[in-house]
């Protein structure tokens, strides 16, 4: 396959997977299901949600271990899986309870803050250094999210009470993406483990807790029980999941031929035009000053992926 060809490739396929992936979602977690108004409800099964999908990316990373992306056998501490897998699992449910309170764009601009908790956990517990100019394009983007998160006094007086919820949820997904991105590197630096085999462990666990988690809680049954009542979600679940696993697929794929910053500056693309894709197909509205802080955090972000990583990190022993 011609090198521009599979990288236009690779590029578009992050694009396809992860623009229909962020549709999905908000029309999951947001939409109304129902044909009429004594029927019409919402979907609130957060965990069964995030189980199905993590399911799907266990069954995907597995089969391609066993069949065209074997890498070894995986040995890495059970404790540093276990401990990656708790945060990812508590990133991941955070940031889909978020959206019952706030919109898709206010998510993916607050979740784009994620290089934030990272460096600041890399430093203290991944013992790894920036270069200084990372520091700087880092504080565009905590300048940006603030600016975009920022109520003024109208948007606050036409606000609820509860509408902190999904900011704090916001907040702490991001903590939680801090740590796991500093367990990883330690997974990395000590074990050399692989994508695919992060990816399956992580996510072998991770249904472990859920499965647990969602019969406990009786979701299980909830979750079975809006199914049955809207059978039509069924698909949404099913095309979520794999859109989500083909497009980490692809992430691979471009990291490993091209390397972290085309990668990167994909990425950080795509999340500016899921932005445009919730606007259109959604009706979310942004204010000026929304649109200002959005330009602010992707340039921050572009920036980083372009000129942050020049001095290479590293791991003291």
């Amino acid at each position: 396959m011609d090198k521009h060809f599979k990288l236009f490739f690779y590029a578009g396929g992050i694009f396809v997977c992860y623009f229909y992936y962020g549709i999905i979602q908000e029309r999951i977690t947001r939409g109304v299901y129902g044909s009429t108004p004594e029927t019409q409800e919402k979907f609130k099964c957060v965990l069964a949600l995030v189980f199905v999908q993590c399911i799907t990316n266990w069954l995907y990373a597995h089969f391609l271990l066993r069949t065209f992306m074997k890498q070894g056998e995986n040995l890495t501490s059970s404790f540093y899986l276990c401990s990656s897998a708790l945060t990812y699992l508590l990133a991941m449910v955070c940031s889909n309870m978020a959206l019952q309170w706030v919109s898709y764009p206010t998510q993916v601009i607050g979740k784009s803050g994620k290089p934030i908790p990272v460096m600041i956990l890399g430093v203290l517990l991944g013992r790894k250094s920036y270069p200084i100019q990372k520091y700087f394009f880092v504080l565009l983007v905590v300048i940006g999210v603030a600016l975009f998160m920022y109520k003024d006094g109208h948007s606050s007086a036409n606000s609820s009470g509860s509408i902190g919820i999904g900011e704090m949820l916001l907040i702490l997904s991001l903590t939680m993406d801090g740590i796991t991105g500093a367990i990883q590197e330690r997974m990395r630096a000590e074990y050399k483990t692989k994508s695919l085999h992060m990816m399956s462990s992580i996510n072998k666990w991770s249904i472990l807790g859920l499965g647990i988690a969602i019969a406990y809680t009786g979701e299980i049954f909830d979750f079975v029980s809006f199914v049955e009542r809207h059978p039509s979600i069924i698909w949404e679940l099913i095309s979520f999941s794999i859109a989500s696993a083909q497009g980490q697929l692809f992430i691979f794929l471009m990291v490993e031929h091209f390397g972290p910053l085309p990668c990167s500056i994909v990425t950080t693309t795509r999340k500016f035009f899921t932005v445009f894709g919730s606007i259109l197909f959604f009706g979310n509205s942004m204010s000026n000053r929304q649109w200002i802080a959005t330009f602010i955090v992707f340039t921050g972000l572009l920036l980083d992926s372009l000129y942050g990583k020049k001095a290479p990190a590293k791991v003291e022993k």
